[in-house]
């Protein structure tokens, strides 16, 4: 069984942290919680690029993706108030993208659509070497092969392999946003890695 391709581990590498001290965005929680419209804007400012990141590679389809982020942040503002700021914002707001994506996935049949997401629908993909003309079009086959093949997982071990291999969460985190422990993360992260891999090698 071959590994990979060099250019995919890139796309399967964690994004930086979140550029927000947590002093600053408790700040913002707070005063959006009161009501401070312009502080939760900040809030989606911080945030939204990652989480249509994962609606992305979710859902596949740049019009649901679309779709589904502003929902997101509808939610989260209207359940804001009940929010405990000793939790993390974005395993909070993972938690409601990952409910919503399953939701819209279900009911529109997105993993069955032709359409994947390619390289034009993934900016807000994790931070990669911009390809040279030369390479861009072997880089969009690549990705939207990964996307393919990350659809063809089974959705419990797809959700741990994207929010811990590619969105960057720990396992603690990702085992708050998935409901189980982090050893199950740990799990669902092993075996998607190794189906993947194997989905890649008879696809190829």
């Amino acid at each position: 069984m071959t590994a990979l391709p060099a250019s995919l581990d890139l796309l399967l590498t964690a994004p930086a942290a979140d550029s927000a001290s947590p002093d600053i965005e408790q700040e913002k929680i707070r005063a959006a919680q009161a009501g401070d419209m312009a502080a939760f804007e900040w809030i989606v400012r911080e945030h939204e690029a990652r989480v249509a990141g994962f609606c992305a590679r979710w859902l596949r389809c740049a019009e649901d993706t679309r779709e589904v982020c502003q929902d997101v942040f509808v939610r989260a503002w209207q359940a804001l108030p009940e929010f405990e700021c000793r939790a993390r914002l974005s395993t909070w707001l993972y938690q409601i993208a990952l409910n919503l994506c399953r939701d819209r996935a279900r009911s529109r049949g997105t993993r069955q659509r032709e359409h994947t997401t390619g390289l034009d629908d993934m900016e807000h993909a994790p931070a990669c070497p911009k390809p040279c003309p030369g390479t861009r079009a072997e880089l969009r086959g690549e990705l939207d092969k990964l996307n393919r093949g990350l659809a063809a997982l089974p959705e419990k071990e797809r959700a741990a392999l994207i929010l811990v291999t590619i969105e960057g969460l720990s396992q603690r985190d990702c085992a708050e946003v998935l409901g189980c422990t982090v050893r199950g993360v740990e799990g669902r992260v092993h075996r998607a890695r190794q189906e993947l891999m194997r989905w890649w090698d008879e696809n190829s």
